[in-house]
């Protein structure tokens, strides 16, 4: 009952389509304005439906200068299964390593895999193409919201997300999982966290011991959201002018992504970027604890008022079409075979 009221008191854990529920009628009237229930498909044709759901993260991926990428391997086939720890070794991708599916959202099937016989248990209980990155163990994790205006020499950053992943520290009597049910947090994901890591929540840590629990930054496994927009400058928009210049297709997303350090941002350097989201990327900075929510509609609503400009600019200045409603809609409700 306690984590039952904490997830209605603390509105940054309202399920999303709850939360949402006032941008769906804003989004109709940009609809109504744009003359397309898909116009935000225009913003990034790089991607299936600009990137709002079931979009190819691996197609993206290969369009990023390799400089600001981890190691990767993508296994497309059953071969690539087969031959895995040859293609890792070929890549010179040692354990631990991060395995996600190439289509998924909110970090679902996000894991990192500590060994062999690990990665043999996801790749038997996964379909579909998967991307194995090398695990990047850079102290610093952000969210850069970028978009870029068409035939304009720069871009913007509206929006920066720094993630705190979450931990507990140790008092020499308690297990790690009794622990998490007294944080603040930590409480509120004991049921997944169970799931996920049963053996390290049953350890018992030492007196002033700090343990990571999660190292996957998402928000659903735990992750703390800090506003970090005091980061924003130009010299920052300069370095992702630099990264998303090569990047055809792609005008509005957020980069989430790994540095050594704040000095290495802003000089571009130590960059390892894990995943390029598209329309369907929040300005995650929202989500921080002491965010009103008042002004997290208002960065909402203004977030949807640029995906509008950019969408249709792109539009009118480059001719990019918007998705016809009968493809959009055979995107988001795909028939189910057979």
């Amino acid at each position: 009952m306690k984590t039952f009221f904490i997830k209605w008191y603390k509105w940054e854990y309202w399920p999303f389509w709850f939360f949402y529920i006032p941008i769906y009628f804003y989004w109709l009237w940009l609809s109504l304005k744009a003359r397309s229930l898909f116009f935000f498909t225009a913003s990034n044709p790089l991607m299936e439906l600009g990137g709002l759901m079931n979009y190819s993260k691996s197609n993206i991926l290969k369009e990023i200068n390799p400089y600001f990428l981890p190691k990767i391997v993508y296994l497309e086939s059953q071969e690539d299964r087969q031959r895995v720890l040859e293609l890792l070794e070929k890549a010179q991708i040692s354990f631990p390593l991060v395995a996600k599916p190439d289509i998924g959202e909110r970090g679902k099937s996000v894991r990192k895999i500590d060994h062999k016989n690990a990665l043999q248990n996801y790749l038997t209980n996964t379909t579909g193409i998967v991307i194995l990155q090398e695990f990047i163990n850079f102290p610093l994790e952000f969210g850069v919201l970028y978009y870029r205006f068409p035939n304009e020499p720069s871009g913007y950053i509206s929006s920066i997300v720094q993630k705190g992943f979450l931990t507990v520290t140790g008092d020499g009597e308690s297990t790690i999982l009794e622990l998490l049910e007294k944080h603040d947090r930590g409480q509120l994901y004991t049921e997944n966290l169970t799931e996920l890591y049963p053996k390290l929540l049953e350890t018992q840590p030492q007196a002033g011991e700090e343990v990571l629990i999660e190292p996957i930054g998402n928000h659903s496994r735990g992750t703390v959201f800090l506003n970090a927009n005091h980061l924003i400058n130009q010299n920052l928009v300069q370095v992702f002018d630099k990264i998303s210049e090569p990047i055809k297709g792609f005008s509005f997303g957020r980069y989430d992504f790994k540095v050594s350090s704040l000095e290495d941002l802003y000089a571009g350097k130590n960059i390892k970027i894990m995943e390029l989201n598209g329309v369907n990327s929040e300005p995650a900075h929202i989500y921080d604890p002491k965010m009103p929510i008042w002004k997290a509609y208002r960065d909402l609503l203004r977030h949807w008022n640029t995906i509008y400009q950019v969408s249709t600019r792109n539009h009118k200045e480059l001719k990019t079409p918007y998705s016809s409603i009968k493809k959009g809609f055979s995107f988001v409700f795909p028939k189910k075979s057979k």
